[in-house]
């Protein structure tokens, strides 16, 4: 993304790392962006749900031990939307594992990119926890 903006727009969600939260923070992205004039019928949605989906997923699948809870925040503004999904499981995995790489955060920075946008991952200051922030241009 070319163009830096304050995202004025920000919603946050705390939920349980348990497999119904994928399908929750999915219908709170489609709510919470629509509210904000960001519809399901925009390009960037289907990507952002796609990533959105897969972020939770993961945490869902490698966190819960450590995490108990994982919280999604939600931002937007004129020009792009973002969102980060945050767990307290220690480990920090890097965007992409490898070559050839699949799955997982491969699949997450490979659609970011496509999309035009970016993904960020950051620690913790603690270091025992971290969140992967998301950002698509509208």
């Amino acid at each position: 993304m070319a163009r830096s903006e304050v995202l004025p727009y920000r919603h946050v969600l705390t939920m349980p790392t348990v497999p119904g939260s994928v399908r929750l923070a999915r219908q709170t992205a489609e709510m919470t962006y629509a509210e904000w004039g960001i519809d399901d019928t925009h390009p960037t949605m289907g990507p952002a749900l796609l990533i959105l989906s897969e972020l939770v997923t993961n945490s869902v699948r490698h966190a819960a031990a450590s995490s108990p809870d994982l919280t999604v925040t939600f931002a937007a503004g004129e020009y792009a939307l973002a969102f980060a999904v945050h767990d307290r499981h220690p480990h920090h995995p890097g965007l992409v594992p490898g070559p050839g790489a699949t799955g997982g955060l491969a699949t997450v920075a490979e659609v970011a990119a496509e999309s035009g946008g970016t993904c960020v991952l950051r620690r913790d200051a603690d270091g025992g926890g971290k969140s992967v922030w998301i950002t698509l241009p509208l």
